[in-house]
């Protein structure tokens, strides 16, 4: 352990994570980064194949973010954003909406994912109430959800590893009984269903429908239940059940959007649009803490009155619309419009996703590998037939993890599922090494079990 692990310790208490493991596994004290490689102060190279949380976009230290933020930082680091306003938030804002989804175009900025999605409850409750509907109190939300880790975000999040230990604090949220392509019980496959599974959807709407104010979804991909893809016509018909129960349908794209699944929001797979969009993480490309949601300009109006009536929406973050920031989002539009990022990350997923599934389906512990974008998810099962689950004890994720990162590659995983999520940037000769290296660490852990 070094001289700056051994200082880290001493101070730090890391998100997520359980410290007496720090113990065995220091934490690794980065130095620089580049590309979509991390290298620490001992020199060691590790491929970012998680993309630090899944934020970073356009790999580390990209030349032209870096000299966006330089530009922006000696004419104006921050002001207050209420009555005040700057020129790189709305260049933002008009850079953004023309691409969103058909409708959206009311920017809120918050500084993270969850505020975002606490700030867009908020707006549907209070819209609702304003609109004559104050019973419309309640929230849905699919099981496996995850949302954020404030009090509300984690109300709908549905991961028990986060929230089982605070639900005596949380909201009551309806929970709907979400895909589960894997296991599907109706015996289906992802790729040509009618979504038989929407059935739950439909009866808690029929039942709480009238008393609720919005539903949470990550749209196609959720993330932290272990990276499970469903279809783009579940989307499809929650926004025709929204519609028709008067509910809003908000879409957590933090973690889908900015090309993650293939196109710039997992909504337009769907080719329909939500009434709230939260968006944060590749909206920076990594750089700064910036999110926002977006509505519809309906949305908008019920709160558009006199200051007496008392309908202003009195939600506020310091670093609301924070300048830096909004500086490297608009560059981070730039690039992908510029490179044509997005469809160049689509033309090389294929090439990945085929190389995974060659290495990894004949292994007798993998259930399943599924895609989307350049996103893969490699399910690790104790019995490949019966789809059993490993016991969370043995933490075969975890092992895979440890082994990989002392061989240059950044895996984490999420329970018994490696995935890969990296930057857009990643080219073939990357996604060689990062498969073959998880190979490998795969093989040896599965092997010893």
């Amino acid at each position: 352990m070094n001289e700056w692990q051994k200082k880290d310790l001493g101070y730090i208490w890391h998100p997520c994570s359980q410290m007496k493991d720090y113990e065995d596994l220091p934490p690794i004290v980065i130095d620089h980064g580049k590309g979509m490689y991390l290298y620490d102060v001992d020199g060691n190279r590790y491929a970012d194949v998680v993309s630090s949380w899944w934020c970073n976009l356009l790999g580390h230290c990209n030349p032209r973010i870096n000299n966006a933020v330089k530009k922006q930082i000696d004419s104006l680091e921050h002001v207050i954003f209420a009555n005040f306003t700057h020129k790189p938030i709305i260049n933002l804002c008009e850079k953004l909406s023309k691409v969103l989804p058909e409708g959206l175009c009311k920017f809120n900025f918050t500084d993270n994912g969850s505020s975002a999605i606490e700030a867009a409850m908020k707006v549907s409750f209070q819209y609702h109430y304003q609109s004559g509907n104050p019973q419309k109190k309640r929230f849905m939300a699919l099981s496996d959800a995850y949302h954020g880790e404030t009090i509300g975000a984690l109300s709908v999040g549905g991961v028990d590893l986060y929230s089982e230990i605070y639900k005596p604090i949380l909201l009551d949220i309806v929970r709907i009984d979400g895909p589960d392509c894997f296991r599907c019980p109706y015996g289906k496959c992802r790729d040509n269903c009618a979504c038989e599974c929407f059935e739950h959807a439909e009866k808690m709407f029929a039942k709480y429908g009238d008393e609720t104010a919005a539903i949470l979804v990550e749209p196609l991909l959720q993330g932290s239940a272990g990276m499970k893809v469903y279809p783009p016509l579940y989307l499809k018909k929650l926004r025709a059940l929204c519609d028709k129960y008067n509910v809003h349908l908000i879409a957590d794209e933090i973690a889908t959007g900015y090309g993650r699944t293939g196109k710039m929001f997992a909504f337009d797979h769907a080719g329909v649009s939500p009434d709230i969009m939260c968006l944060s993480k590749g909206l920076t490309g990594g750089y700064m803490p910036m999110a926002v949601f977006i509505a519809t300009q309906k949305i908008y109006d019920a709160f558009y009155a006199d200051y007496d009536e008392g309908k202003a929406f009195m939600h506020s973050h310091t670093y609301s619309g924070n300048p830096l920031a909004a500086s490297a989002a608009c560059e981070v539009l730039n690039i992908l419009e510029d490179e044509q990022i997005i469809p160049k990350a689509a033309e090389k997923a294929p090439y990945f996703t085929n190389m995974i599934k060659e290495k990894f389906l004949p292994l007798k512990n993998v259930g399943e590998v599924r895609s989307i974008g350049l996103i893969n998810a490699i399910e690790l099962v104790k019995d490949k037939t019966t789809k059993e689950p490993f016991e969370s004890g043995l933490r075969v994720g975890y092992q895979i993890y440890k082994k990989a990162l002392k061989k240059g590659v950044l895996l984490r995983p999420l329970g018994n599922v490696i995935y890969f999520n990296p930057p857009l940037i990643i080219e073939k000769p990357d996604m060689d090494f990062v498969v073959e290296t998880a190979f490998e660490c795969a093989r040896e852990v599965l092997g010893s079990l």
